[in-house]
């Protein structure tokens, strides 16, 4: 399977380099040497995207983004703490603190 195959492989199943790999079991790096022809895939491989292939893009195991960010601005509860964040700046910093520690879903792929 050539470079360009993997890469068409992958806007067919409307995945990732990552989401591919995982499906494959293999890291993030592997599937990216192989598009850029610096590895190629073994049989067994060629056989397991021919499979995703054949089975669409509902075979590529998707993360979960968890809840959608837009329904949630429908929660009273999420602007009433918006109503405390804005009125209170210790309060504003005390969840900073705690924040850092979350990832920030605009930056998850």
């Amino acid at each position: 399977m050539s470079p360009d195959e993997i890469k068409e492989l992958r806007k067919s199943l409307s995945c990732t380099a990552k989401e591919l790999a995982a499906a494959l079991g293999l890291e993030q790096k592997t599937v990216m040497a192989w598009e850029q022809g610096e590895l190629f895939p073994t049989k067994q491989f060629v056989d397991r995207m021919n499979a995703l292939r054949d089975k669409g893009p509902s075979a590529i195991p998707r993360k979960s983004k968890g809840t959608n960010p837009i329904k949630s601005l429908a929660d009273p509860q999420l602007w009433e703490l918006f109503r405390k964040l804005a009125a209170h700046k210790k309060l504003r910093d005390d969840v900073a603190k705690l924040a850092a520690s979350y990832s920030d879903p605009s930056e998850e792929d």
